[in-house]
């Protein structure tokens, strides 16, 4: 049975964006994240975080290092009895030169491929999906898999959330 899916960015929208978080001490959740990700849990929705990380390609950090921030935000969530179903990266940039990650290159967002592949792992209802970035490569990406996108730009995530939700009523 297909299942609406929320499609989160990360950061600058499950977090304050310092510019390459990787360490649990510099995350800090978004106003309203975590309530927001609870909210949709309980409306049935699948919470996948898409999100382009650099910072490996650029050898600032691990992709363990960042699997282990992933793993953080899941048990905080757990705390409030919230999750996040998957989180789909991309460590590929087009101005490093590495090739260790040139194949992943659809991944990264303006493209579609981390949308892709959670399509192809999870059951996911695109006419009732929908993707939140704070960048306008997030919103392209969205519309390259044929969903609609939402830029968030406000204070509270939660509020974002319910706005929309209202809305498609």
């Amino acid at each position: 049975m297909l299942k609406p899916t929320v499609f989160f960015d990360r950061d600058g929208v499950l977090n304050i964006d310092k510019g390459h978080v990787y360490k649990i001490s510099d995350f800090e959740w978004n106003k309203g994240a975590k309530q927001a990700i609870k909210f949709l849990n309980n409306k049935q929705y699948l919470i996948i975080v898409v999100t382009n990380q650099s910072g490996i390609a650029k050898e600032l950090y691990t992709e363990n290092d960042m699997v282990k921030l992933h793993n953080f935000m899941n048990s905080e969530l757990n705390k409030i009895s919230a999750k996040i179903d998957d989180f789909f990266y991309s460590p590929w940039h087009p101005e490093i030169d590495n090739n260790k990650y040139y194949h992943l290159k659809d991944l990264r967002k303006p493209n579609s491929g981390m949308l892709k592949l959670a399509e192809k792992k999870w059951p996911i209802d695109k006419k009732k999906s929908f993707l939140i970035g704070d960048k306008k490569t997030d919103l392209i990406a969205a519309n390259k898999f044929g969903i609609r996108g939402f830029l968030f730009k406000d204070e509270n995530l939660f509020e974002f959330i319910e706005e929309i939700l209202e809305n498609e009523n």
